[in-house]
């Protein structure tokens, strides 16, 4: 501007060359101030694998080596499978030896998807106190993390085992008085025990009553059936029914094998995927959590005849079944009823299907002319159709679960815990 008003003001214009090269003496200055040394250094620390659908933190460390404070922009190259743009921090770095020439940023990610997920590099753009000149500083390396199933709620939930607090997490501790096969010992009647476990020899040698104590029966076989079929890929929260599904099962497995029972893992669609036997040797959770891992969806019609003939083979004990799978209506329940009736005559089966969340919201909502009142009375159908079939699986003497995908993990470890403390 001054250079311009010289052309009617000459003492303008010679002001104007003056500042033109005391600005041009700055910005070489501040050019050699940022990039004398490299001065920034940042590393991003992160596990080797993160849970699925669950807060994955992500930390990233800076140092500051230039002989000034600076101020910086950080971003990191997130997966970009999360599709965020927001992942730029504004910080400030003291001069060195500052406690505040070190500074840790922490932010945490939410996958939603089970695969390999690809971190890029850092970038740190720097700014000088003269502020003429931005410098961009490529920090750190590129980094695969494998997502997995939700192995962080394991550790929740034995945290919560551990200080007896599973009923603050929604797991109730249910107090079953029944008799069960696995004999305990033998200990004198009180008032209120029951009379038919009164041991009729041992009163006669004792000549007072003694009765029989049982326990409830280990290291039963549980076996988490999951369907990859169609009907499993409908999402909720960013989550397929499948993912949920297969974090449940690792949940499932972890609280059965905590309780002596042992842990097994079948998965199928068009044919039986994946069969893990029922085990709780060490390093078993390891094994289901490598096999939930590879699971993919699979978009074809779902045979469950092919699963009988397999767990007919392959399960030759008497076992709980949990089928994870979603029935779009009562035509489809009875076109798979004879096969989910089959397996309940050798096992314990429950089937755990979703609830439709936004059906059951969209019904909550009043109707506002005579249009939405039929969308209501259609929605209610298909709401009264899911109890329809909760009632339709248990009169064919089959457990039966129906659920949102997000009280998924637990509704089926308090179903889990009933089923176990009933006489098989």
């Amino acid at each position: 501007m001054l250079l311009a008003a010289g052309w009617w003001w000459a003492p303008l214009f010679g002001a104007g060359r003056w500042l033109l090269l005391l600005l041009t003496v700055l910005m070489v200055a501040d050019v050699l101030l940022l990039f004398m040394r490299r001065g920034i250094e940042a590393r991003r620390s992160v596990g080797d694998r993160f849970s699925n659908g669950d807060d994955n933190e992500v930390r990233l460390l800076l140092d500051n080596s230039y002989p000034f404070a600076v101020s910086a922009e950080v971003i990191d190259e997130i997966p970009h499978v999360f599709q965020r743009r927001d992942v730029l921090f504004r910080c400030r770095l003291s001069a060195p030896p500052a406690p505040q020439a070190s500074l840790t940023i922490t932010y945490r990610l939410r996958p939603t998807r089970r695969g390999v997920y690809g971190f890029g590099l850092i970038r740190v753009l720097v700014v000088s106190p003269l502020g003429l000149v931005r410098r961009r500083i490529s920090c750190g390396a590129a980094q695969d993390v494998k997502v997995y199933p939700s192995y962080l709620r394991l550790r929740q939930f034995e945290f919560l085992a551990i200080h007896q607090q599973l009923r603050e997490h929604g797991i109730k501790r249910i107090r079953h008085i029944g008799h069960h096969t696995e004999f305990e010992q033998i200990k004198d009647y009180v008032v209120g025990d029951d009379y038919r476990t009164i041991n009729w020899r041992a009163t006669a040698r004792r000549h007072q009553l003694m009765v029989n104590v049982y326990q409830d029966e280990r290291s039963q076989q549980i076996f988490n059936l999951i369907d990859k079929g169609r009907p499993m890929q409908q999402a909720f929260h960013g989550m397929t029914l499948l993912d949920y599904a297969i974090n449940t099962s690792l949940h499932l497995s972890y609280v059965a094998m905590e309780r002596q029972d042992r842990a097994g893992l079948c998965t199928f669609s068009t044919q039986t995927d994946t069969f893990v036997p029922a085990s709780r040797q060490s390093g078993h959770m390891q094994t289901l959590l490598e096999a939930l891992y590879a699971q993919q969806m699979d978009f074809g019609e779902t045979d469950f005849s092919a699963l009988c003939v397999h767990l007919n083979k392959h399960v030759q004990k008497r076992s709980l079944f949990i089928l994870y799978t979603n029935f779009v209506g009562m035509v489809s329940l009875r076109r798979q009823l004879p096969f989910l009736a089959q397996l309940a005559r050798r096992h314990r089966l429950l089937v755990v299907f979703f609830e439709d969340v936004q059906l059951r919201d969209y019904i909550a909502t009043p109707a506002c002319d005579t249009e939405d009142e039929f969308r209501h009375v259609i929605a209610e159908k298909f709401a009264y159709e899911q109890r329809l079939m909760v009632t339709t699986l248990k009169q064919h003497g089959i457990y039966a679960l129906l659920t949102t995908p997000e009280a998924l993990s637990v509704n089926v470890i308090n179903k889990y815990i009933e089923i176990r403390q009933r006489q098989p």
